[in-house]
């Protein structure tokens, strides 16, 4: 091992933060079965002067992350099933605290390319990974690496009914303004999940999710083997993404995102790859931010999950034969579908249809993007992460999630384009990076 675990603490509240056992309930999103999952990811630090007092990384982060847990201890809870109709609870009581784990290293971070890569099995030992009863008992785990060098890695699992990305983002931002030396936080945390985003009384569903949601309570949308699943990371220049967005427009008259164009080339490139039967239905899966689409607006302060998925739906044999633009051109309508309406009614198929077991189904491809997400705001005293990458496998109804990253800050080598991290069938990746070289290419036939 190239990781030693040195030793594992609770870090408790610097302040007891209620006097008597309670149990908060969690929203019917938090509540969404896709959540009920680990999401687990890393940040790189890199070794710098510009700490006030060159303070070890393992004291700084302890000493914040028990303040900002004063103003969160939900994250120091424990989640349960509720007896009578099985959904996800918090349960808090006085004495609980979040697990730390301190660990060391002999590499630099330079000598993992200041984890740009998301492939290396390396990464796999800066981030807890806790089982599924542990992750339950202790849903918010962090780990602190310090390197060689002197730089350090912050990895994070956390249980995906607690909170989303930015939700999480959030957080980390109160502890890091803690480390700075502030005595409150910007923000306040709200809870308030029940009521914010509870379902309407009666409920009513006014979005045909019958379309492309089924109910079968006996399907797990993670439960394919880990070891025939691999993951590639690949490059992508902002040449090559330019130039495949303007033969779209040239096709279709109509301008993509780099997110609905590359979207729709990954898409059908991983059904064509893993030659999935052409009657069977393929779904392109991602998350809308609900923050500020409903009226009112969800407080700033809301952490819970804000987001709702949306799903683009084919038989493999349309999307491997209609045009690229075509899909691309489905996925930027999709977009529109995220109304108010479809939050609320979401929320209601969710109170109606829980216990029955709401699924996508298998042929599931998530997409989510981290190219601007802001992580670089979560400075503890050395400046902002060189590297925020997402190790998690499982996400969106889908084993196989792809990832738009950003590279690292630190490297001056690959300052153009980003990042593809994918997850698919060991048998499909052959097939699959052949078509990711012609991307981009105008004389290879893609349309």
């Amino acid at each position: 091992m190239e990781v030693e675990i040195k030793e594992t603490i609770l870090v408790s509240p610097s302040h007891p933060p209620f006097d008597q056992e309670h149990t908060l309930t969690l929203s019917h999103i938090d509540n969404d079965r896709n959540v009920q999952v680990n999401f687990r990811y890393v940040r790189a630090y890199a070794n710098t002067t510009t700490h006030a007092n060159s303070a070890n990384p393992v004291h700084v982060i302890t000493e914040c992350l028990s303040k900002a847990l004063f103003h969160y201890y939900p994250f120091a809870g424990t989640l349960r099933h509720r007896t009578n109709d099985s959904r996800l609870e918090l349960f808090c009581t006085i004495g609980q605290g979040a697990p730390l784990i301190h660990a060391t290293t002999n590499r630099t971070l330079d000598s993992v390319s200041y984890l740009d890569n998301p492939a290396d099995p390396f990464l796999e030992q800066l981030v807890p990974d806790p089982n599924s009863v542990d992750a339950l008992l202790h849903p918010f785990v962090l780990q602190v690496t310090v390197f060689a060098c002197g730089g350090f890695s912050l990895g994070a699992s956390i249980y995906h009914s607690i909170c989303d990305g930015l939700g999480s983002t959030q957080f980390f931002n109160v502890m890091a303004e803690f480390a700075r030396g502030a005595t409150q936080p910007l923000v306040e945390a709200v809870w308030n999940r029940a009521s914010l985003l509870g379902p309407r009384d009666p409920p009513r569903v006014e979005v045909p999710f019958h379309e492309f949601l089924r109910l079968d309570k006996e399907f797990s949308a993670y439960s394919k083997p880990s070891e025939h699943v691999v993951r590639e990371c690949l490059h992508v220049s902002d040449e090559s993404v330019e130039l495949f967005k303007a033969i779209l427009y040239e096709k279709s008259g109509s301008r993509f995102t780099t997110f609905e164009a590359l979207g729709a080339f990954i898409w059908r490139a991983r059904v064509r790859a893993a030659e999935i039967p052409e009657d069977h239905k393929v779904k392109f899966a991602y998350s809308m931010n609900i923050r500020k689409l409903l009226k009112p607006s969800l407080p700033i302060g809301y952490w819970g999950n804000g987001c709702v998925t949306m799903y683009v739906q084919l038989s493999a044999k349309e999307l491997v034969g209609q045009p690229l633009w075509t899909t691309a051109e489905l996925i930027k309508k999709s977009k529109r579908n995220c109304t108010e309406e479809y939050v609320r009614s979401f929320i209601d198929f969710q109170e109606l249809y829980y216990e029955e077991g709401i699924t996508a189904g298998k042929e599931v491809s998530g997409f989510t993007d981290w190219r601007h997400l802001g992580h670089s705001t979560v400075d503890f005293g050395w400046g902002g992460p060189v590297t925020v990458l997402p190790l998690s496998r499982n996400l969106l109804g889908s084993s196989e999630i792809c990832f738009f990253l950003p590279y690292s800050s630190i490297n001056e080598i690959k300052k153009d384009g980003f990042k593809v991290l994918v997850s698919l069938p060991k048998t499909a990746l052959p097939a699959f990076k052949v078509d990711m070289e012609n991307f981009g290419n105008k004389e290879e036939k893609i349309f």
